[in-house]
């Protein structure tokens, strides 16, 4: 017997499922730590290899800038292409689809082609994220651990969130967020079946991080300035701005990776977009990679960051080339992200928010302070701004709030956050109803949320429900033909189609009973004589949805309802029992409890 079979067998008899994902959910918490520690210490030192090669204009600016991101996204490309030999599915939406319409089913390769791909992409200056790679990467982790024990599909949906919640965790050493990260992005519901395994895995995984990196994991700041309710007022105004930043941050990216989705030549897409990001850092050298670095020393008051290595640099001393800076560089990331992604390179969207968020608070209140209103601090704005900003892009206002506390080793800004937050929240989510991450799958009707009675509607598959049991009998023929076919037929309802297959109408068992043993009516009765016609309310059409299905069952008394297609061809009928037992079924294997 294997060591598998017997860890199975001895997992069968000592534990129940939910203790048995407890168990698991350390292991997860473990490895999902560890590939965070190992993602970024490989982008760290590959990162100071790459960079220490140089060259400077007369000017200033270092001219291997604008081929490094080239270089970067050509090395990627080509992981993928000729290593992997696929789609690596680095990205959180292919998560989300997985959650939605794969049983929370994610390939094994996943656990380590984000991790090789996105150190190609960032470490030679992509402008992304590593926080999406990661996740997707605890993803894979959980789901594959799930499925190598034979877990039900909810177990492994539960694990599959656990390494998400552990990534997120363990690269911001904030478990707070990576339990509000799963419950918000991937949209998971709030119960105790979640809530401990989630909790589990992010303080594992925490720990980890902090075993092998210490205290700074992503960065860190304390907070020194206090809070004062007069400043209410302009934390509202940031939260405002930040709602705009969002709005344009989200349709900038969509706008830009649908430009590079046109180019039919993947190699021509590589090169504008390396050569396109490699002439935005060689300008602003802030954009190179994720630019945490940047924003710490930001966030320290140091904005001749923004100056170093570029041909501007004399300006740097001046106020309004700091803010001409900021806001040229709150506009740009959204292109450089873009570009990165459209071109080929691995990386997410993550990472990039917090950046223009921490950019967008610095502006404000810089802005603030030099007309002369009242003084107020630059960090704590660009840490709110982070909050905001995320809130607005990812949807996720707990988990920016939680990220930016835990960062900060405090909650000292926790009512800032939370009205800059609710602010931009309130002002995105009229144009923007569904996150970064959920708006494609949103729009081809592949996302579950916590709607559960929408989402169910939404993802059903329609044409699993249609029943094509039921004989059917053609127009012209006699009450002769229709008796032969109610002998072979356990149905009581009868399809009625043209020569043409185009249906006509339905002849009901309880309309021939009368004369079913008339056999001197069996050539003189037609099927015609015996057919009823369809309304539009006993018709479902193949293109129709399943909400469409449900409205007709509710506002009639029908129990089956004709499917055709467009062309009026028969397809099938479909169940009222069915409909609603499937409806069930879809409930409890996607419900957390």
């Amino acid at each position: 017997m294997s060591f598998y079979s017997k860890i199975y067998r001895w997992r069968l008899r000592h534990l129940s499922e939910h203790g048995f994902v407890l168990l698991l959910a350390v292991v997860v918490g473990v490895l999902s730590g560890l590939a965070a520690v190992v993602l970024k210490t490989l982008v760290h030192y590959a990162g100071l290899t790459v960079t220490r090669m140089g060259a400077l204009t007369p000017l200033g600016g270092n001219v291997m800038m604008l081929f490094f991101p080239l270089v970067g996204i050509l090395l990627t490309v080509l992981f993928v292409k000729y290593i992997v030999r696929g789609n690596i599915g680095h990205g959180l939406p292919s998560v989300l689809l997985a959650i939605s319409r794969k049983g929370s089913r994610l390939p094994s390769k996943n656990m380590y082609t984000s991790l090789i791909a996105s150190t190609l992409t960032v470490a030679f200056g992509g402008s992304v994220g590593l926080e999406a790679p990661i996740a997707s990467t605890g993803s894979a982790i959980g789901s594959n651990i799930g499925r190598w024990f034979r877990l039900s599909s909810k177990s492994v949906r539960i694990l599959l969130g656990c390494g998400a919640a552990g990534a997120i965790a363990g690269i911001f050493k904030a478990p707070f967020a990576g339990i509000m990260f799963v419950l918000e992005v991937f949209m998971f519901d709030l119960s105790a079946t979640t809530a401990l395994p989630l909790l589990i895995a992010a303080l594992v995984s925490a720990t980890v991080a902090y075993f092998f990196m210490g205290a700074d994991v992503q960065f860190h700041f304390e907070v020194t300035q206090q809070f004062g309710l007069s400043q209410l007022p302009f934390y509202v105004i940031l939260g405002v701005f930040c709602a705009l930043v969002s709005v344009y941050f989200l349709r900038t990216t969509d706008k830009v990776e649908g430009l590079f989705a046109k180019f039919t030549n993947p190699w021509l897409r590589v090169g504008v977009g390396g050569l396109l990001l490699g002439v935005l850092i060689f300008l602003f050298p802030p954009l190179y990679g994720e630019g945490y670095g940047m924003l710490t020393q930001l966030l320290h008051g140091d904005s001749s960051s923004l100056f170093v290595n570029t041909i501007y640099g004399s300006f740097g001393s001046e106020s309004w080339a700091v803010l001409l800076v900021l806001f040229l560089l709150i506009l740009l990331k959204a292109v450089a992200t873009a570009s990165t992604i459209g071109s080929g390179g691995v990386g997410g969207t993550f990472g990039p928010s917090l950046i223009v968020g921490g950019l967008s608070g610095y502006f404000v209140a810089m802005a603030c302070n030099q007309m002369g209103l009242p003084q107020q601090d630059t960090a704590n704005f660009a840490l709110v701004g982070m909050a905001a900003v995320m809130t607005g892009v990812m949807h996720a206002p707990f988990m920016a709030t939680f990220l930016i506390a835990d960062i900060t080793g405090g909650y000292q800004l926790l009512v800032p956050l939370m009205v800059a937050s609710a602010v931009t929240y309130l002002c995105v989510s009229p144009f923007e109803r569904h996150s970064i991450y959920a708006r494609k799958l949103a729009k081809k009707g592949d996302l579950l949320t916590h709607d559960k009675d929408a989402s169910a509607w939404h993802l059903m598959d329609m044409q699993s429900l249609i029943e094509t049991n039921f004989v059917i009998v053609r127009s012209g023929g006699s009450l002769r033909d229709l008796v032969e076919v109610i002998q072979t037929s356990r149905r009581n309802l009868f399809p009625v189609l043209t020569d043409d297959d185009k249906f006509a109408g339905i002849v009901a068992l309880d309309d021939v009973r009368k004369i079913i043993f008339r056999p001197d009516l069996y050539d003189s009765v037609i099927v015609d004589d015996l057919m009823h016609p369809m309304s539009e309310g006993d018709i479902v059409r193949s293109s129709d949805s399943l909400t469409d299905v449900v409205e007709k069952f509710r506002i009639g008394d029908r129990y089956n309802l004709v499917v055709i297609d467009d062309d009026n061809r028969y397809l099938g009928f479909i169940s009222r029992a069915n409909t609603f037992s499937a409806y069930r079924r879809f409930i409890s294997a996607t419900s957390d409890e």
